[in-house]
């Protein structure tokens, strides 16, 4: 079975890795077609190929307008390209992310063809961008969500026919796990004497970074540390934050995020309620990491919480979040209960080799 998995902009390089190395080792013929990722570095591929395909001429810092304007200039020539040249050596293409919605569905190889919806439907729409993704669904031959409750969505609220989405679970992390080259936490942290509680990833306004400062208040004993690249202004954040409350807001590489997940105490994903979201990619990391997690009951986290791998409360509600979080810290039973569940999930029905081989059934089915 030869295999494209289609990452453009390299959204996802973790899940993209992970999938990849994950259908190599179930037997599949695996080539990752994506771009350079500007952030930093990438994993070393193991067991497929990669191509770097696209925006190979995009200049400007990351995630800069400069940057953006000259891959939407590279997009619709990069996509014939690859339709031309590479696409037909494939059995299926499986794009992880398809970043201008309002014409690739025009562009789509004839080859069977999955498209993974990370997001739903978009976080931060632009106008229009959210009727041309759900054109873009009708246009592959098969949809890929990680819960029920994206199942659920695609299905009743967009109409989407019930045989062409699947349910492939987010696998944990684990690679970030076995890394050969693990770097410290930075010294003024690696001296915090107290328990830590995590926030990791972007802060975007979805993720209720607010709502856990203001839960945040009245605890005791222990930091916050709120960790990520900013994709909304943090001086607001800063202002009201506590005093136990530390910023780390940039991108943090590969080589330096198991040090922050290790230290940690309790990771925990307050995101705000959204019908647009399912599944989150730091979740599949504190999985990996058998950490205890507190979650908001949005997207597929609930049905995390119910395999016993995290805390659920009610989204955008300090109060029940911070008697989450003070009851974890003050229970180290209840603690070690959770991270063996985030353990057991990591290597059970969120494992990548179960992702693998539903992910390569549903391949059979298409081109069979």
């Amino acid at each position: 079975m030869r295999v494209h998995l289609v990452d453009p902009s390299a959204f996802t390089l973790p899940y993209d890795h992970a999938l990849a190395a994950a259908l190599a080792g179930a037997g599949a013929d695996v080539e990752l077609i994506t771009s350079r990722f500007a952030y930093g570095e990438a994993p070393a591929p193991d067991g497929y190929e990669v191509r770097e395909l696209f925006y190979r001429h995009a200049r400007g810092a990351p995630g800069s307008r400069a940057r953006l304007a000259a891959k939407l200039v590279e997009h619709v020539p990069d996509m014939l390209r690859y339709r031309r040249a590479l696409a037909p050596a494939a059995d299926v293409v499986h794009f992880q992310w398809l970043p201008v919605q309002a014409v690739d569905r025009w562009l789509l190889p004839r080859r069977p063809t999955v498209l993974t919806a990370h997001d739903l439907l978009p976080r931060e729409p632009r106008p229009g961008q959210a009727r041309f993704q759900r054109r873009l669904y009708d246009a592959v031959d098969a949809v890929v969500v990680h819960s029920e409750y994206g199942r659920r969505q695609l299905v009743g609220e967009l109409a989407l026919d019930p045989g062409k989405v699947r349910v492939i679970h987010h696998g944990a992390f684990k690679h970030l796990t076995l890394q050969e080259r693990e770097l410290p936490l930075p010294g003024e942290l690696a001296a915090v004497p107290e328990p830590v509680v995590l926030f990791f990833g972007l802060l975007r306004p979805y993720k209720g970074v607010e709502v856990l400062l203001d839960a945040w208040r009245g605890i005791e004993g222990a930091e916050l540390w709120i960790v990520g690249r900013p994709r909304m202004p943090i001086d607001p954040l800063r202002e009201r934050a506590p005093a136990s409350v530390r910023f780390v807001p940039r991108y943090v590489s590969d080589a330096e995020l198991p040090a922050f997940f290790r230290r940690a105490d309790v990771v925990v994903l307050p995101y705000s309620r959204t019908e647009r979201f399912d599944q989150s990619g730091v979740l599949a990391t504190a999985l990996a990491f058998g950490k205890p997690i507190v979650v908001s009951d949005v997207g597929g986290f609930g049905e995390v919480a119910a395999a016993g791998a995290a805390r659920l409360v009610p989204p955008d509600q300090p109060g029940a979040l911070r008697v989450a979080i003070t009851g974890l810290l003050s229970d180290p039973q209840e603690r070690e209960g959770l991270a063996w569940g985030a353990l057991a999930a990591a290597s059970g029905p969120y494992s990548w080799q179960e992702a693998a081989a539903r992910t390569l059934a549903l391949y059979r089915e298409l081109v069979g």
